[in-house]
């Protein structure tokens, strides 16, 4: 089936009650059937749309299985709401007949804000609707105080915003570390922040004035992934995110799980066999305490490499020819090979991508991970499809994957459902 494949009830649906029937007008199940039935096709709709386009109506309705009617329906009131458009030049099919205008996302009207919070600093940036970013700025943290902190990010977001004049915001998606209540819009706790029970969402929102969604970065990254990356169409997906933090997401069948209060993926304390760092919980080697981007830069300070704290300067070392930053940095891909290698025995995903500075930009430590894992599953990992821009793209994706989940709720001008 292919990946904007609507489910069963919408490519064959039942007859339709009459509406003769006392049923039909006063069955609030009827409604709610209804309801999420739009709110499907318009998704599934605007997900082909973002994935093949331009493409003709008739194409969309035989990938997702929808009839050329509803197609054509949902189209137009995807236009009317300005997500999508007609492409310019008309296709002919054989040169004779009416001709097929094909549709195509209209990336020129909205953005999304995006706010990644980081441990030394905070993102803000500004995705189109294809995923792509537009303007982005780095806010270094003067406290870890979660006040000031969001108050900053939502000043810088709206200085972006006040930069691009044309374009409307439809809302801003914020991704942080540690463990995220997705549905609380809530940062229950992020351990190196000392943030417990910090309302995200709430705090974004009063300052900004636009809609704000929350989750953890690991998740927006497998969604960024899922909707705009080169795994797009995966049937399962695994995202592992090495940085200060370190975390996990997985994704299967178009569904990203969080598990009661969004606590999935939380692998800080998975044990890393040859670790050797002692961690606060008691133990030695747990996974985020070794592969954590402060251990990294301990080790390089130990060795001479850098006088600070800032993995990019190990990375530079290693570039301009540092062979003891090169092996730090091959030595960890191999420590993240490791732990790839764990999550693919728990989890079997088809695609495995991750996200960790050395295995982003140099090809031997790259090399080093897939080594790690084995030869026989080395083909499924691969690095972010994002490397430029990971922390960039992880707010945005947040608000991008409310939008189309859901296009008809998520877009100004969006009519309510009716009751």
């Amino acid at each position: 089936m292919p990946r904007t494949a609507a489910p069963a009830a919408l490519a064959s649906p039942s007859s339709p009650p009459s509406p003769s029937s006392p049923s039909f007008t006063s069955s609030p199940v009827t409604r709610v059937a209804d309801s999420d039935r739009r709110r499907t096709s318009a998704s599934v709709i605007l997900r082909s749309v973002l994935e093949h386009g331009p493409v003709a109506r008739s194409t969309i309705a035989r990938l997702t299985g929808l009839s050329p009617a509803s197609v054509t329906e949902h189209c137009a009131r995807l236009a009317g709401l300005g997500l999508i458009r007609e492409a310019a030049a008309p296709r002919r099919s054989n040169g004779v007949g009416r001709p097929h205008v094909p549709v195509d996302l209209d990336d020129s009207r909205f953005l999304v804000g995006g706010v990644h919070v980081a441990v030394p600093y905070t993102t803000v940036s500004l995705l189109d609707l294809r995923g792509r970013v537009v303007a982005r700025r780095e806010l270094k943290h003067r406290s870890a105080d979660p006040g000031e902190v969001l108050a900053r990010a939502a000043d810088g977001l709206g200085a972006l915003l006040g930069e691009a004049p044309g374009c409307r915001a439809l809302g801003v998606g914020v991704a942080v570390g540690g463990w995220v209540d997705r549905d609380a819009g809530t940062v229950v706790e992020h351990p190196l922040l000392g943030w417990r029970e910090v309302p995200v969402r709430e705090a974004v929102g009063a300052r900004i004035g636009l809609p704000v969604h929350v989750d953890g970065h690991a998740r927006s990254l497998v969604n960024a992934e899922r909707l705009f990356g080169r795994t797009r169409g995966s049937r399962s997906v695994l995202q592992l995110f090495v940085g200060n933090m370190v975390d996990a997401a997985f994704a299967t069948h178009d569904e990203v799980h969080h598990g009661p209060r969004s606590q999935a993926g939380a692998i800080a304390h998975l044990p890393l066999a040859g670790g050797t760092e002692p961690c606060d919980c008691g133990r030695v080697g747990c996974l985020q305490v070794e592969l954590s981007e402060r251990t990294l830069c301990r080790r390089a300070r130990e060795a001479g490499v850098i006088d600070g704290v800032n993995p990019m300067h190990v990375l530079a070392a290693a570039d301009a020819g540092n062979p003891v930053a090169a092996g730090l940095l091959r030595e960890r891909a191999r420590m993240v090979g490791r732990a790839a290698g764990l999550l693919l025995d728990v989890l079997n995903p088809e695609r495995v991508v991750v996200a960790e500075v050395g295995v982003l930009f140099r090809e031997d430590c790259l090399a080093a991970l897939r080594e790690e894992v084995g030869a026989g599953r080395s083909a499924a990992v691969s690095r972010s499809s994002f490397p430029d821009s990971v922390l960039a793209v992880a707010g945005g994706a947040v608000a991008l994957d409310v939008l189309y989940r859901d296009p008809l709720a998520s877009s100004p001008g969006a009519s309510p459902e009716p009751s």
